[in-house]
C-alpha cells in the first residue's frame, strides 16, 4: 500500500531506470479523479492496446473512446520502446477485477485464479498500455520489452514493491487476455533481476 508517485517524482524515477520519456500535452492534470479515488496504490498493470503505430496509440490512450473517456493508462509503451506519460491520476485501464487477486499483489504472493469481477482497479494500479495488435503474431521488440521491464521497476523501486506488484490485465480479471505474446512470469523475471 502506497500513495501514488507525483508527477515530477515519475519523471525522475522512470529516467533514473534509463526509460526514454515523453510528455504527452497536460498529462499531469488529465485523470479521471472526479469518478472516484485514486490510491492507495498496490501495483502495475500491464496492457496491450489492439492497435498499431505510436502516434494513433498514444492519441488513443490519451483521449480514450466515446464509450471511455481517456487517460486509458498512465503511461504508453510504443514498440520503440518510449513511455508516453498521458495521465497522472485515476485511469481508466483496470476497470473491475477480483480482490483476492488485490490481496495476493498487495501482500506480494502468488496470484489465485481471477473468478469475482468486486474490485474497482482503476483505484489502486498504475497502468502501462503497451502497444500491440494483442493477436499473438503482433512481435513484441526487444526494446519495448526492456522499456516495459525498466517502467515497472522504477515504480517498484520508488515504492520498495517486489516483482510480485507486477501483473498483467489477464490476472485481475477473467474477461480479459492481455498482454498477449509474452507472460507475465518471465517479465516477472526481468523486473527481478533488475531490482537486484
Amino acid at each position: 500500500m502506497a500513495t501514488p508517485i507525483t508527477a515530477s517524482a515519475f519523471i525522475t524515477a522512470l529516467k533514473k531506470e534509463g526509460v526514454t520519456v515523453e510528455e504527452v500535452r497536460d498529462w499531469r492534470n488529465h485523470n479521471r479523479n472526479h469518478k472516484g479515488p485514486w490510491g492507495p496504490v498496490h501495483g502495475i498493470m500491464i496492457h496491450h492496446t489492439v492497435t498499431s503505430g505510436a502516434k494513433e496509440t498514444v492519441d488513443l490512450i490519451y483521449d480514450g473512446r466515446s464509450d471511455l473517456p481517456g487517460p486509458l493508462a498512465h503511461g504508453v509503451i510504443t514498440k520503440d520502446g518510449t513511455v508516453h506519460l498521458v495521465g497522472h491520476g485515476r485511469a481508466n485501464h483496470a476497470g473491475l477485477g477480483d480482490d483476492d487477486v488485490l490481496r495476493a499483489v498487495t501482500a506480494e504472493d502468488d496470484l489465485p485464479e481471477p473468478n469475482q469481477m468486486n474490485t474497482d482497479g482503476n483505484r489502486y494500479f498504475y497502468g502501462f498500455e503497451c502497444e500491440n495488435l494483442g493477436d499473438g503474431d503482433d512481435p513484441w521488440p526487444d526494446e519495448q520489452l526492456d522499456a516495459i521491464e525498466r517502467a515497472a521497476a522504477a515504480l517498484c523501486r520508488h515504492h520498495g514493491w517486489t516483482e510480485g506488484s507486477v501483473i498483467g490485465h489477464l490476472e485481475w480479471t477473467n474477461q480479459k487476455s492481455d498482454p498477449r505474446g509474452f507472460t507475465m512470469d518471465a517479465m516477472r523475471k526481468r523486473i527481478a533481476a533488475r531490482l537486484k
